[in-house]
């Protein structure tokens, strides 16, 4: 139901940092729980961060303190900034929406490549 585009991705020196969005068209914006999820070659997808229309946030283990999100209702937009990337932050990221009603829609995903 939700539509969401990404933008951010690439590559990206270890140490660097790179700043992933997403803009939801839709409805309701301001109530959905947003989040951000990754993953790697060979691994299964994993919750890196995520963040509640009251604008509670919480993170993965392996990204806090390097990582924030973050959003902006006027713009029906989420944001990831990260930072101090490493090498194993390698992964294809995804923008994934969680509405009222139950209904959950993911983005096409960005990819991002950290080199060492």
């Amino acid at each position: 139901q939700v539509q969401l585009v990404e933008s951010g991705g690439g590559l990206v020196q270890a140490g660097g940092s790179l700043r992933l969005s997403c803009v939801a068209i839709g409805s309701g914006f301001s109530i959905n729980t947003m989040g951000w999820y990754r993953q790697a070659p060979g691994k299964q997808r994993e919750l890196v961060a995520r963040i509640t229309g009251g604008g509670s946030t919480n993170y993965a283990d392996s990204v806090k303190g390097r990582f924030t999100i973050s959003r902006d209702n006027a713009k029906n937009t989420v944001y990831l900034q990260m930072n101090s990337l490493k090498p194993e932050d390698t992964a294809v990221y995804y923008c994934n929406s969680l509405n009222f009603w139950g209904q959950t829609s993911w983005g096409q995903g960005t990819q991002v490549t950290v080199s060492s």
